[in-house]
């Protein structure tokens, strides 16, 4: 049995099924990260050094040190060309398979993959850094919110690279059967990526540089 809408619009909403289920599943992703950035800015307004200059605040052991100092901006600077570069191969790797060529869209998505991978590289040189010189999530408020950011964004970019690396080694049989509707499983893998993406631009410069 064929289910409707698989590959045509619906007629209700104007997206076919598949489109409209990415779309509800990133608005619940909005709220999920939205969550974790109003209870950064909480935590963030509310402590102590909020209203001292910098040395005293230096000097205060209070609930949250200016720890974000501590962080490798140089490595997240790197992360953040990774990411945009990966959101650019996906979108040539789905262009592609609108031109037909099977051979450049395997390209740019292994090379997506490949970009998302040198990500979780750093990140985890980055965490390993971190944990050598004993900052846990329990050291501070700080680290406990940076981590649990940082780390959920983390599980985001483990679960697309395994849905691409399924496209990237299994998608064949689809595209040779039904290759408009593997572009459109492409597409919205797309849509998601470009989701964590965007997640990254907001957490690099709020957790390492305000």
């Amino acid at each position: 049995m064929q289910i409707p809408y698989a590959v045509t619009e619906r007629p209700d909403t104007g997206l076919n099924n598949a489109k409209l289920g990415i779309w509800l599943f990133l608005a619940s992703e909005v709220m999920l990260f939205g969550a974790l950035f109003s209870s950064y800015i909480f935590l963030r307004v509310s402590a102590p050094e909020w209203e001292m200059g910098v040395p005293e605040a230096a000097q205060n052991p209070a609930v949250w040190p200016l720890q974000f100092q501590k962080l490798k901006v140089a490595l997240a600077c790197l992360n953040t060309v990774f990411l945009i570069f990966s959101s650019v191969t996906m979108v040539m790797a789905w262009a592609e398979l609108k031109r037909n060529n099977w051979a450049k869209h395997k390209l740019y998505l292994g090379l997506t993959i490949g970009l998302a991978l040198a990500f979780m590289v750093i990140k985890a040189i980055e965490y390993g850094g971190k944990f050598s010189h004993g900052d846990f999530p329990s050291t501070s408020n700080f680290y406990a919110i940076y981590y649990t950011m940082t780390g959920l964004h983390g599980l985001h970019i483990v679960g697309g690279v395994a849905v691409l690396a399924y496209l990237f080694f299994f998608g064949k049989k689809m595209w040779n059967t039904e290759p408009e509707r593997f572009a459109g499983r492409i597409e919205i893998t797309g849509l998601y990526w470009h989701f964590v993406d965007l997640v990254w631009i907001f957490l690099f410069p709020v957790l390492y540089l305000l």
